[in-house]
């Protein structure tokens, strides 16, 4: 037998009526859907589950009774540091060099105080020598031009991963890989 950690089996992956991954939740919210007759459970944990008058195994996977329809938009990429340098191949837009996070900043496009806006498209990615070269000016005043002009993603630029091959229950395999 697997050894699974505890924090993971507490965790239920969550199918579509046509068995597509859509999400992790947790074991209480598992049951409460399966109370509901919103799911049909499909694998379980040997650990019980007790509540006074019932005794359920931990759901492990559990599949939705109807067919959810995933809306996937562009607008979905949530802006945060890790997109706008996964965005930008942790390269810096004005030197071209490619370093690791840590060695990154933020820099606006249009400066804050003419304006600038912390978005998709006034963001770029800058080590810290040009971001202080570069300063408080536009890239045309500082004559240092981008190398891509930045644009929201049309897809997550990041991969999220909530466990790894290793840790993964052994009955969600067949349903993720």
């Amino acid at each position: 037998m697997v050894d699974i950690p505890g924090e993971l089996m507490e965790r239920t992956l969550l199918l579509n009526a046509t068995y597509e991954p859509l999400k992790v939740v947790d074991w209480q919210r598992a049951i409460t859907l399966w109370c509901q007759d919103k799911v049909e459970i499909l694998s379980v944990y040997e650990r019980d589950v007790r509540s006074v008058s019932l005794v359920v195994k931990l759901p492990s996977v559990i599949r939705l009774r109807e067919y959810v329809s995933i809306k996937r938009r562009f607008n979905l990429v949530p802006f945060s540091r890790a997109n706008i340098y996964a965005r930008d191949d942790h390269t810096c837009q004005y030197c071209a060099q490619r370093f690791p996070a840590d060695h990154l900043t933020f820099d606006h496009m249009v400066p804050v105080r003419y304006g600038g806006r912390k978005q998709w498209d006034n963001i770029v990615t800058s080590c810290v020598a040009c971001n202080r070269r570069k300063g408080g000016r536009t890239p045309a005043e500082a004559g240092m031009p981008v190398i891509r002009a930045p644009r929201r993603p049309f897809r997550p630029a990041t991969v999220r991963v909530a466990v790894g091959p290793r840790d993964t229950p052994e009955s969600w395999r067949h349903y993720l890989y």
